[in-house]
């Protein structure tokens, strides 16, 4: 006889996602979880999203914020990935540009279009990559997305002002679409809010549950806030803590194999000088053959990535200057007023996980799903499902896949995948009815009125950014922002935009905070002296 998960009717209308309500309704929950979710990246929020949308009770934990790792130091693209096209992987670029349209129809406050262009030098690269970005555009289909078309020398250095002289023979005009990637996360989380789905962060996973047989049946985890540990028991649990998936496996099975490798990229932060209009660089391939991309985003021009292999994850990775330096000598290739480290307003590093071939199996002691070349979902003999690689634009997909894995495993009754076309937390109910914060889009009417209240709410923290007292007040009171860093790196970005200004706000924000959180004391100091440790990632070393 199949189990049937059981179904739970959405939540209408909830207006808020505050931590201590989610810790109390997990704490006084006596039935098994349907699924517990550890992590709380784009992996995670979308499989939380998805299993509470199936009508399944689920859970999400968070070792420190939602997005801390790589899901929030991205390139800020949702695209079906040109290096892909180019390495024959054609299954791959079509999912993923599917996955572009509908992300783009699903949150529309966050995700836009943007325009690419490819400089050429030499009249045969315009028609070599005029062919490729045709095949990108049938594999597209019915996208929505503007058609890849040539540009004459002319029109390159119409939309590019800035553009190097060099580049002469022309080039092509292609689009695809941008976001801001920690915004969208916080959007996931609520979606899965508002259905049910609870998500928790600083409460990191300490031990997972087993039953006489050695079956995973729940976690223990540790509330960083209060220090009280929480026993949380489900009846699957699944590791999707990214680059840290080894570290779960391994308190599941000592001996297991690694799965991952990890790299590094690299972005680079300038003046919107550089790239002031509304068109992006795209260098195809470099001299070693990677891909960077010279992007405008929130006012200033976003300048990635590299790749770079590590010993193993780490949660704050820092720039090395061998990745600098060859970022910073790509652009000036490509532009007119080379940039120098001078020039950086902020640097983020984030972490690939690239699955091993094996996916770590060892010796028939894990069952493989190869769902796709770019990620891939495990399941331990004890139960324990991992799920791993992929990317952002991919991530809705790779939920439903891994619950779909799940319900198979697990031989429940079949439960339809519900979130190929829902809106998401924010997207407004018109598409010409956008408000004016980026990112929030109908919540942006409510953080307004906060500010009509308490006009010294509507001050902006720093000059030439829009922050102001009452964004941070709903980040802390409505999206479970605990920390100074929280705010000032994950629901706003102006940490990633310019590391100076964020310690300018630093001391603002953290008084915002501290009156929400009803915080006394040294606090407010405790937090800008923790900040300004996270700043010096985000800065360029003295040379």
């Amino acid at each position: 006889m199949k189990r049937t998960a059981r179904i739970r009717e959405p939540v209408e209308h909830l207006i808020t996602m505050q931590r201590s309500a989610n810790l109390q309704r997990i704490g006084q929950q006596t039935d098994p979880w349907d699924v517990i979710v550890i992590g709380g990246g784009a992996t995670g929020a979308s499989i939380l999203l998805d299993a509470a949308t199936r009508g399944m009770s689920a859970v999400l934990v968070e070792q420190h914020d939602f997005g801390k790792g790589t899901s929030s130091r991205s390139t800020k693209l949702v695209h079906g990935g040109v290096r892909y096209l180019a390495q024959g992987n054609i299954a791959l670029v079509r999912e993923a540009l599917q996955e572009r349209s509908r992300l783009r129809s699903n949150a529309p406050h966050i995700v836009k279009e943007v325009s690419f262009l490819v400089p050429c030098g030499k009249w045969w690269q315009r028609i070599w990559y005029g062919l490729g970005f045709k095949m990108y555009d049938l594999l597209a289909g019915r996208s929505g997305f503007r058609k890849a078309r040539g540009l004459s020398c002319r029109d390159c250095f119409a939309r590019v002002t800035t553009l190097h002289p060099r580049w002469q023979a022309g080039g092509i005009l292609y689009s695809d679409g941008q976001f801001d990637d920690a915004r969208l996360l916080v959007s996931l989380l609520r979606t899965a809010n508002d259905h049910g789905g609870l998500a928790v962060n600083y409460c990191p996973v300490e031990q997972l549950l087993k039953d006489a047989s050695g079956q995973v049946v729940g976690v223990t985890c540790r509330d960083l806030e209060t220090q009280q540990v929480l026993q949380i028991h489900g009846r699957v649990v699944i590791n999707a803590t990214g680059p840290f998936v080894d570290t779960i496996r391994k308190q599941d099975d000592p001996s297991v194999a690694n799965m991952l490798s990890t790299s590094q990229g690299i972005h680079l932060v300038l003046p919107q000088r550089f790239l002031p209009g509304d068109t992006a660089i795209i260098v195809p391939k470099t001299r070693d053959g990677r891909v960077i991309f010279m992007i405008p985003w929130a006012g200033h021009v976003l300048l990635g990535t590299t790749d770079t292999p590590l010993p193993g994850p780490v949660l704050e990775p820092t720039a090395r200057m061998d990745e600098v330096e060859f970022l910073l000598s790509t652009a000036a290739e490509y532009l007119a007023e080379p940039p120098t480290r001078s020039d950086v307003l902020s640097v983020f590093t984030g972490i690939r996980p690239l699955v091993q071939p094996g996916g770590g199996n060892q010796s028939g002691a894990q069952k493989t799903a190869g769902l796709s070349r770019d990620h891939a979902i495990t399941r331990a003999n004890s139960g324990l499902i991992t799920i791993t690689g992929g990317k952002w634009t991919t991530a809705r997909k790779m939920a439903e896949d891994c619950i779909d894995r799940a319900i198979q495993w697990n031989d429940w009754a079949p439960l339809p995948c519900r979130t190929m076309r829902l809106r998401l937390h924010g997207a407004p109910s018109e598409e010409n009815s956008l408000h004016g914060l980026h990112g929030y889009g109908e919540d942006a009417a409510a953080i307004q009125q906060l500010a009509t209240h308490d006009p010294a709410l509507s001050v902006p923290i720093v000059p030439d950014y829009p922050l102001t007292g009452a964004e941070v007040v709903w980040n802390v009171r409505h999206e479970m922002a605990r920390t100074l860093e929280d705010v000032l790196a994950r629901r706003n970005r102006l940490l990633f935009l310019n590391a100076g200004a964020a310690q300018q706000a630093a001391p603002a924000v953290a008084h915002w905070m501290a009156k929400e959180l009803n915080r006394h004391g040294s606090w407010e100091a405790q937090q800008v002296a923790a900040f300004e440790q996270t700043l010096s990632h985000f800065r360029l070393a003295e040379t």
